[in-house]
């Protein structure tokens, strides 16, 4: 019998090839035990993209400062700044005009609603929101809970052999850094993700890709962004 596990870190209202592994896997480990990272290009657990009549413009959440090397789950979020309105207001302002604004946007408020007290639990509030509205989801587990050993290769081989996986669907992304071999020898199969983004209509000019989630869902809506996910 097979089991295959997408490991990733909780990022924030992320994009559409995220869920596409959802829908080719049986479970998702949510990497919530490594070092929170900001200020580069691989920064997508407090942020994404959304799009405006000026291009990309990442949606933000306002963390408290935390010393480097703090792991993801250990994060707060700030209570001195009202970033929830900031957010809320500024995807009101550029989405307001999409067709499946007034269908999507409620739920998405209230999520917004007494947020937790850390961003992880934040990140997926909003991911299971998503993850719903897509009909993507999957049983998860948190690699904090897991008691993971070693890093890089060894820490993925760790988690994944302890939630018993055959086969692990990662994203092309990894490719740079992952030994497969180390994989193979530990008896687990690497299967690399193949999403396609899907081109559909956008507010505010030419198509953009790799935006959140949330810009698929305003424009084409719910079953309209759960059938481009299945096309791509």
């Amino acid at each position: 019998m097979t089991k295959t596990v997408v490991i990733h870190q909780p990022d924030f209202a992320p994009y559409l090839g995220f869920f596409h592994r959802f829908l080719h896997a049986d479970e998702f480990i949510a990497l919530d035990h490594v070092q929170f990272v900001s200020g580069t290009s691989r920064s997508w657990m407090h942020r994404d993209k959304i799009k405006t009549p000026k291009g990309e413009q990442w949606l933000t959440l306002s963390t408290t400062k935390a010393p480097v090397g703090t792991a993801i789950n250990k994060i707060a979020l700030s209570r001195s700044v009202d970033w929830q309105r900031s957010n809320l207001d500024l995807i009101r302002e550029n989405y307001r005009q999409a067709p499946y604004f007034d269908a999507v946007f409620p739920a998405l408020a209230m999520a917004y609603e007494d947020p937790p007290s850390l961003m992880a639990d934040f990140n997926l509030r909003v991911m299971d929101l998503l993850g719903e509205m897509l009909d993507a989801r999957l049983p998860r587990k948190l690699s904090s809970t897991m008691h993971p050993t070693g890093t890089r290769n060894e820490m993925l081989i760790d988690l994944l052999t302890k939630s018993g996986a055959t086969h692990y669907l990662s994203g092309t992304g990894a490719r740079a850094y992952m030994t497969v071999e180390k994989f193979t020898k530990a008896g687990i199969e690497v299967v690399w993700q193949d999403f396609r983004h899907p081109v559909y209509p956008q507010l505010h000019g030419s198509f953009i890709p790799y935006l959140s989630t949330l810009d698929a869902l305003f424009n084409c809506g719910i079953e309209g962004s759960r059938k481009l996910l299945r096309g791509s």
